[in-house]
């Protein structure tokens, strides 16, 4: 069947008629939605778009993370002391608003009236707080790999393109660890589809679960979020990756942003991450879980809650937090029985590859 992508609209009833014809989500599904780096139809707002880091002159380490907004538009968030997990002070940062014109992508001091993930760039904050805390009047330029600009006292930086990777990635599982996708098959899932080309298992758009059933694990996974710079929020490659089925840890492109429980990281509407290690969305991922499943009486009572630690990207976001109750989305059994892993679809085509269980 052939079908004109650019106008079939990226939600869960576009997946599940993709799905029912037969036919897999290709790289680009819509308008606004790429999911290969490698994808020539990029547009230029996706080499713009990403982590800088580098020096300020007179000393002072400086780190930017821009956001792409859709049609050349950006919002650069500067972390005083380097990049969120490397350096940030954790307290002071300022945003600028740009706009992609001729090659060249120039930034000014953001104002205005500004909301927290507005849709029109022009009133788009990557903070609730508007201005955020530490605000200063930066103003920069992006050519080529490199962001230059001046502090609003004059002094000069330069910031060359950085690509983070995490240090798990692409982990060996260890001896006795059950390999749950190693990109042959996805026989240990219900659900699913793995990609001929890439050898990455895909939701396309649709959830899928672990066949087997746990209780107390570590585990590690590796997942890759889509390109969608006109998305705000939740409609922004949104997905969760749900220990025993009960608990989400939430999946979503929230590079930027503050980092709240239900945006990348966070436990979704329990706890926020400590940090948003979330990295430009197109860039391999990966979370670190140990996860101990809560404990019921033989009466099915809840005697003791779920406990989880979450490595996001090989920086502790959660230690030993405790879940006080299911998330949304979950299954009907009630908590302290095994379960399945739920990796979410949520209508958005998320890609994962390397997933690997130990059972305590």
């Amino acid at each position: 069947m052939k079908m004109n992508w650019k106008s079939f609209l990226l939600n869960s009833t576009a997946v599940a008629s993709l799905l029912a014809c037969g036919l897999a989500i290709p790289a680009q599904a819509a308008d606004g939605l790429w999911t290969s780096a490698d994808d020539k139809s990029l547009p230029a707002d996706f080499a713009v778009q990403g982590e800088y880091v580098g020096e300020v002159a007179g000393g002072g380490k400086l780190g930017a993370q821009v956001i792409a907004l859709g049609d050349g538009a950006f919002q650069a968030v500067l972390f005083e002391g380097g990049l969120p997990g490397a350096g940030w002070d954790g307290k002071h940062r300022s945003l600028l608003d740009g706009q992609l014109k001729d090659g060249k992508a120039t930034f000014a001091p953001a104002t205005g009236d500004k909301k927290y993930l507005a849709g029109p760039p022009a009133q788009f904050s990557a903070t609730s707080d508007f201005p955020p805390a530490g605000q200063k009047a930066y103003t920069a330029a992006v050519t080529g790999d490199k962001l230059t600009g001046q502090s609003e006292a004059g002094a000069s930086f330069t910031l060359a393109r950085t690509e983070r990777k995490s240090p798990t990635f692409g982990m060996k599982p260890p001896q006795g660890a059950e390999v749950l996708f190693g990109g042959e098959n996805a026989d240990a899932w219900t659900g699913g589809r793995v990609d001929e080309e890439t050898g990455l298992l895909n939701t396309d758009g649709k959830d899928i679960l672990s066949k087997k059933k746990f209780n107390n694990y570590t585990m590690h996974i590796e997942f890759m979020l889509p390109f969608k710079p006109a998305a705000r929020g939740q409609g922004r490659g949104n997905s969760g990756f749900y220990q025993v089925d009960h608990y989400e840890v939430q999946i979503l492109d929230s590079f930027g942003l503050e980092g709240k429980n239900n945006e990348c990281g966070g436990i979704y509407t329990k706890a926020s991450p400590s940090v948003n290690m979330c990295l430009p969305p197109l860039t391999w991922q990966t979370y670190d879980v140990e996860f101990t499943n809560a404990v019921a009486d033989a009466s099915g009572t809840k005697t003791k809650n779920a406990m989880v630690t979450v490595k996001h990207n090989g920086v502790v976001i959660h230690q030993q937090t405790v879940i006080d109750g299911k998330t949304g989305g979950s299954r009907s059994a009630p908590e302290g029985t095994p379960g399945p892993i739920k990796l979410q679809g949520h209508g958005n085509p998320l890609q994962f590859r390397n997933i690997w269980v130990v059972e305590n």
